[in-house]
């Protein structure tokens, strides 16, 4: 028997996995060719800590191919120590602003470069999945 609130969404078919898999190789394939470190996260590909963009492809029915940006664990693990401190956030501490600045500036890039190979992206909704751009597919 599951606890209530413990239950994982329902899991899309075989075909859709697959055709995200897919489309996550695709993704990594073209961030590649623009020069950016790429691995799969939900592949398990290298240590969680590896920074550059991290692409993954879900499992469950309302999921896709995600995309986001991990920096060196130096300036990430700085930056959130001081934020689990309490912050100011008018006036945040120069290396929380860095470590903003740098994620900000990486997923605009992101957007740019995959709207340029061809896929159809959509912005980030921080209030589902954070600062993670949803790719939608290959633009018709």
């Amino acid at each position: 028997m599951t606890e209530p609130g413990l239950e994982l969404p329902p899991k899309a078919s075989a075909e859709v996995i697959a055709g995200r898999d897919t489309l996550a190789d695709e993704v990594c394939r073209e961030l590649a060719r623009a020069g950016l470190p790429v691995h799969r996260g939900d592949l398990g590909e290298g240590p969680h800590d590896r920074p550059g963009a991290k692409v993954y492809a879900t499992p469950h029915i309302d999921g896709g191919v995600y995309v986001d940006w991990y920096t060196n664990s130096e300036l990430h693990t700085s930056a959130l120590e001081l934020f689990s401190q309490g912050i100011d956030y008018s006036n945040p501490p120069p290396v929380v602003r860095h470590h903003s600045t740098v994620l900000q500036g990486m997923q605009e890039a992101l957007l740019r470069i995959l709207t340029s190979a061809g896929f159809q992206v959509e912005e980030p909704d921080g209030h589902t999945h954070g600062s993670m751009i949803h790719v939608k597919g290959l633009r018709p």
